[in-house]
């Protein structure tokens, strides 16, 4: 997808979030926000938006020394740890885990940064687990998954990655041999190595980065080794919105799994915002 003019207030937005988790300070709030002016304005149209963004917080990171984020990404994992044991009992005792596993995932994916400054954890679990979902191909997704041996699962962001570790679990049970991936370095409050341990996922299956510090997947921003993975994989699992806007042309055989939380990728997709998504490339 492209980037639109509605992105602009957008890109403000995010550096304002990401400011103010580390400072009250409205005159240095200001001055950064004059500081990333340039960088919004030379933003290339015919890119995703992710592109943008990435730089808007490189600039952010650079100029306060360190990830504005951390703490609430610590935060968030904690509090998702602690669903996580009644998460895992609802999967169990459904009729079809695997369904269920999916469709939390996508529940899991409410919980953004980079666009909410709180969540409804437990209203969007209520949510994807309705009948309807504005799109669903969850029995392609089952075809999928029954006709290929390894799956390479980008992640998304922190806190969410303990829902992911629910159908990560059920992929694993099914007999599939799961790869999960993590940012090269903070970026928002996408995941890195430090939080896949936080969760314990190292534990659970192969865990590896993409040595990239980019919103989405933007690939050649990412490692040589990474490139490889992504090359060889017989099914990609993508988590996120930033993940669907970098990777929606790509044909490698994909599904994204995410909720579409703002008004440009919404309207781009002819969905009403919110909307949730199992969605096959």
């Amino acid at each position: 997808m492209r980037t639109y003019a509605d992105c602009f207030p957008c890109f403000i937005r995010q550096t304002i979030i990401a400011l103010r988790q580390l400072t009250d300070d409205e005159g240095l709030q200001e001055r950064m926000i004059k500081e990333v002016l340039p960088v919004i304005a030379a933003a290339d149209m015919e890119k995703p938006p992710a592109y943008t963004t990435t730089f808007l917080h490189r600039a952010i990171r650079q100029r306060l020394g360190e990830d504005p984020f951390r703490n609430i990404k610590h935060t968030y994992n904690s509090l998702a740890l602690g669903l996580y044991p009644r998460l895992r009992e609802r999967v169990r005792e459904s009729a079809e885990p695997l369904w269920t596993a999916a469709r939390l995932a996508i529940a899991g994916n409410v919980i953004d940064f980079g666009i909410f400054t709180s969540v409804d954890i437990n209203g969007s679990v209520t949510r994807a687990l309705e009948p309807c979902i504005a799109v669903d191909d969850y029995p392609s997704f089952l075809a999928a998954v029954r006709e290929t041996d390894s799956i390479l699962y980008l992640l998304d962001n922190a806190g969410e990655i303990v829902f992911d570790r629910l159908l990560i679990e059920e992929l694993q049970a099914s007999g599939k041999k799961v790869k999960a991936v993590v940012k090269g370095s903070a970026v928002l409050n996408d995941v890195t190595m430090e939080d896949a341990l936080q969760v314990g996922l190292p534990e659970l299956c192969e865990v590896t980065d993409n040595g990239s510090d980019a919103i989405g997947t933007i690939l050649e921003w990412t490692s040589a080794e990474f490139r490889a993975e992504f090359e060889k994989a017989d099914l990609v699992v993508s988590k996120g919105q930033g993940n669907f806007e970098t990777l929606c042309g790509t044909r490698k055989r994909t599904f994204f799994l995410f909720q579409s939380k703002c008004e440009v990728v919404s309207k781009d997709l002819g969905l009403s915002a919110g909307s949730m998504l199992l969605k096959k490339s």
